[in-house]
């Protein structure tokens, strides 16, 4: 039915935004330090574990209630929390390795992951569950009528994708204009020259990791208000799905990001439904279509073919 297959379309735009929003934070490190942070997908559980933090312990019931004042005080909650864990695990975890061979950084990602993840599972109270997140937005779900039916979407779903892509729109203005997005750009290209023309590489990978992290917990606020529930493996599964988008979009490439993780999102909902093992197979489907794009195109959607330095 038309309606079945558009409400699936709608369903991967609005889990894609989110992929593309956290696949951002991988690209940007990435295209900076060259660093795979595999830590990053726990960034966005934390980011929402501070915003659940915001809502239960920090505001009165009565204003928790009001989602109009609940959802932004949740966002700049998540956002804080997961963008100062970014930075920290920069500071102590990646900086003291930024000249090591690539294994031990690589490595080290993996075990901030573990560590994340027991953090949250030791420290926050009851976390060795699922735990309810809080409504943040207007409850309810718009009806689009089509032939033969109709097609639901979540108004927390509009919110999520419209606010993902809003972000990652500014994001890409702010890289290309201001000036701490031309250091950036300049650092990512040769961290040394960048250096003798006065700019400071470590403010520019401390900069980058912050709004990476904000990004991520921002996103991880917005996807608990969506499924009205959170829990300490979300940050596993979203982020395999994100470095994914990231490299089929061009690691390195915000826009190839976003278009990454939308496309992530479809296949993943269309492969569900339509092709054969449904549901259970769609990490298989997302996998044979990475492939398929790399062996035709190894940089990705968007990426640049690898320039070696003489």
């Amino acid at each position: 039915m038309l309606s079945t297959f558009l409400s699936q379309i709608a369903n991967g735009l609005v889990l894609g935004s989110l992929i593309g929003l956290i696949a951002l934070g991988y690209t940007m490190v990435y295209g900076i330090i060259q660093l795979i942070n595999f830590a990053h997908g726990e960034i966005f559980m934390v980011g929402a574990y501070g915003g659940l933090a915001t809502l239960t312990y920090l505001l009165p019931t009565a204003i928790a209630h009001q989602w109009y004042v609940a959802l932004p005080l949740a966002l700049v909650g998540g956002a804080v929390i997961a963008a100062l864990v970014a930075v920290a695990t920069e500071r102590f975890a990646y900086r003291p390795l930024r000249d090591a061979p690539r294994l031990a950084p690589l490595i080290t990602a993996l075990g901030v992951s573990v560590a994340l993840q027991e953090a949250v599972r030791v420290f926050y109270p009851n976390a060795t569950a699922a735990l309810p997140f809080p409504s943040i937005f207007i409850e309810g779900t718009l009806e689009i009528p089509v032939p033969g039916g109709t097609v639901p979407i979540k108004y927390a779903g509009i919110l999520l994708a419209v606010v993902s892509l809003t972000l990652a729109a500014g994001l890409q203005v702010f890289v290309d204009r201001s000036r701490t997005g031309r250091a950036m750009r300049a650092t990512a290209q040769d961290r040394d020259v960048a250096r003798l023309m006065g700019i400071d590489p470590d403010r520019v990978i401390v900069v980058t990791f912050l709004i990476g992290g904000a990004l991520a917990g921002i996103g991880g606020v917005l996807y608990g208000g969506y499924l009205n529930n959170i829990n300490i493996d979300m940050g596993f599964q979203n982020g395999i799905f994100a470095f994914t988008a990231a490299v089929l979009g061009g690691i390195g490439s915000i826009r190839g990001a976003v278009v990454g993780g939308l496309a992530i999102g479809l296949v993943k909902s269309l492969g569900g439904q339509y092709l054969p093992g449904g549901t259970a197979y769609d990490y298989v489907w997302i996998f044979v279509v990475l492939i398929v794009v790399l062996v035709f195109r190894p940089q990705g959607f968007f990426g640049e073919t690898e320039r070696v330095r003489a």
